[in-house]
């Protein structure tokens, strides 16, 4: 149960780390630069939901492998191409109507989908690594 609920919240923690990047880059004309349509505004209502599927998605640091402390890096970079592979192939085209891996909102939409991503997975795993908790 203790490695269920560090995940979890460490995984809640890596998608406020994103939210962040996600909201900063939109905030600072980076993704318009990019010519890339991604650019909400931080609101609770968009806050909350990411979240809650971080910390969902974090549950995946329990799996077995990976495990050395100085493996930290590469399990949260593996990690986070799960998130973006169900963002790119299933959010953006079946539920978003973006088109496939969201082209609708820019060509560059998966490069950004995957860095923003892999901010979640490293941050993640860097909250898991600092825990005091039992892991």
């Amino acid at each position: 149960m203790n490695k269920l609920l560090v995940v979890f919240a460490a995984g809640c923690f890596g998608a406020l780390m994103n939210s962040l990047v996600v909201w900063l880059f939109g905030k600072y004309g980076i993704s318009t630069i990019l010519d890339v349509a991604i650019a909400p505004h931080l609101t609770l209502a968009w806050l909350y939901p990411r979240i809650v599927w971080g910390g969902i998605w974090g549950i995946l640091f329990i799996l077995p492998f990976l495990n050395n402390e100085e493996q930290w890096l590469l399990k949260g970079s593996l990690l986070s191409l799960f998130p973006t592979a169900v963002q790119l192939f299933y959010i953006f085209p079946i539920i978003a109507g973006k088109g496939m891996a969201g082209m609708d909102l820019g060509m560059l939409t998966p490069l950004l989908v995957f860095f923003f991503n892999w901010v979640w997975g490293i941050m993640t795993a860097y909250a898991i690594k600092v825990s005091p908790a039992a892991y």
